[in-house]
C-alpha cells in the first residue's frame, strides 16, 4: 500500500517494482478514463511498456455481470495472457469490477488497485474484495482477490465531485464508528476540510482508515468472525440500495444503514443511548440528511435484507455497536434482530 502526493507520476517504476508483467490492461469507467487511466496508459507506453485501455460506462448499474464479460471477452480478443496485469483506475465501481475481472481471466492473473475516490481509497481497495451486483443483491458475485499493489494519490480527490467525496467519507466514519473513537472526533472536526479534499486532511484520513482496515482484514481475510465489524451500517444500506435500484449510492445507503442499526441497537439496549445523534451530527456535517432518501417500500427491502449475502438461513445479521469506537460481540460480532423491529426502524424512511 503506497501512499502519497504524485504517486501516479511514478506508476510505471512502481508496476515496475511491485507488479512487473508482459502487458497491461488498464480498465477505468468513462468518467475516469480521460482523466488518469489514459495518463496511466500514456506514462506507461512512454517508458516503452505495453498498455491499453478498457473503459465501461461509470456507475453502479454497471458492476454487472455482462460488463465483467465485456471486459473479459476484450482481453482474450486483443490476446492478453497470465503474464497480463489489470490495473483498476477509479472509485469502487472500478475496482470491484476490474478486480474481479482479474481474479477470473485465465484463472486469475495480477491486479493493482489505483484508487481515485474517497470510497475506493478508504474502503473499496483495501481488502482484496472483488465482484458484482446482481438483481438479487449486491456484490453477490465475487472472489476474494488481493492486488500486488494499491497506489493512493490523494491528488485525484481534487478532480472529485463535493457529493462523491460525501459519498467516500461516509466509510471513513463508519472505520471511527466501530473502531477508533478519537479517529471518529477528528473527521467531525476536519469535515469541512475533507469535503474541500485539503491535502493535508485527506492523506491523514486516508491513512488513519488504511491503517484500521488494514489490521481487521489482515486478522480476518476471508470475513469468517471479526472482518464482519466493517459491515456496520450495510446490511441495511445492501438493501436501500438495491431496492432502489443503485439510484440511492453507496455512502448514502450506508449512512442511512448506520443511523438506523444504531438506533436497533439502542432499543434492544445493545448500544448508549445517544450513539445515533452522535452519528447523525458527524454524517450532517458532510451533508447527509436522511430526507434525501426516497420513498422505498418496506416489504421489498425486507426482501432484500433476506438475500443479503451475510444471512444464515435466510436470516440476516446487524453489527451493532456498544458505544462509538466499540463493537458488541456478544454473538460473535454481527447479530439476528427481530424482524418486527427493523420494520418499525424503516419505517423512518416512509
Amino acid at each position: 500500500m503506497l501512499v502519497a502526493h504524485g504517486l501516479l507520476e511514478r506508476i510505471p517504476s512502481i508496476l515496475q517494482d511491485h507488479a512487473p508483467a508482459h502487458r497491461y490492461a488498464v480498465i477505468s469507467d468513462h468518467h475516469v478514463a480521460p482523466l488518469y487511466g489514459s495518463q496511466v496508459v500514456s506514462l506507461l507506453r512512454g517508458g516503452g511498456v505495453n498498455a491499453e485501455l478498457y473503459q465501461f460506462p461509470a456507475g453502479e448499474a454497471s458492476k454487472t455481470r455482462d460488463s465483467w464479460s465485456r471486459l473479459t471477452d476484450a482481453l482474450l480478443a486483443d490476446g492478453h495472457g497470465r503474464d497480463s496485469c489489470v490495473v483498476a483506475v477509479g472509485g469502487g465501481v472500478t475496482g470491484d469490477l476490474g478486480g474481479f475481472v482479474a481474479a477470473t481471466f485465465l484463472r486469475g492473473i495480477s491486479v493493482v488497485q489505483v484508487p481515485t475516490s474517497y470510497l475506493a481509497m478508504i474502503d473499496a481497495a483495501v481488502g482484496g474484495k472483488t465482484g458484482v451486483d446482481t438483481v438479487a443483491g449486491k456484490n453477490l458475485v465475487g472472489a476474494f482477490h488481493a492486488p500486488k499493489c494499491v497506489v493512493v494519490d490523494p491528488a485525484t480527490l481534487g478532480t472529485l465531485p463535493a457529493a462523491d467525496r460525501a459519498e467516500g467519507l461516509v466509510e471513513a466514519v463508519k472505520h471511527g464508528a466501530i473502531l477508533d473513537a478519537s479517529y471518529f472526533e477528528q473527521l467531525a472536526s476536519d469535515a469541512e476540510l475533507l469535503m474541500e479534499a485539503d491535502p493535508t486532511a485527506a492523506e491523514s484520513a486516508v491513512l488513519s482508515s488504511i491503517r484500521l482496515k488494514g489490521a481487521v482484514v489482515t486478522k480476518d481475510e476471508l470475513e469468517g468472525g471479526f472482518r464482519q465489524i466493517l459491515n456496520f451500517g450495510h446490511t441495511i444500506g445492501h438493501a436501500l440500495e438495491s431496492v432502489s435500484d443503485f439510484s440511492v449510492g453507496h455512502g448514502t445507503a450506508v449512512a442511512a444503514g448506520m443511523l438506523l442499526e444504531a438506533e436497533i441497537g439502542e432499543r434492544l439496549s445493545v448500544t448508549a443511548a445517544g450513539t445515533r445523534d452522535i452519528l447523525g451530527r458527524t454524517l450532517a456535517s458532510l451533508g447527509f440528511e436522511m430526507a434525501v432518501l426516497p420513498s422505498l417500500d418496506i416489504d421489498d427491502v425486507m426482501t432484500a435484507l433476506a438475500g443479503d449475502k451475510k444471512a444464515r438461513t435466510g436470516r440476516p445479521r446487524y453489527v451493532l455497536l456498544r458505544r462509538i469506537g466499540d463493537v458488541d460481540d456478544a454473538e460473535g460480532w454481527s447479530r439476528e434482530v427481530p424482524d418486527a423491529m427493523v420494520r418499525e426502524v424503516l419505517g423512518e424512511l416512509s
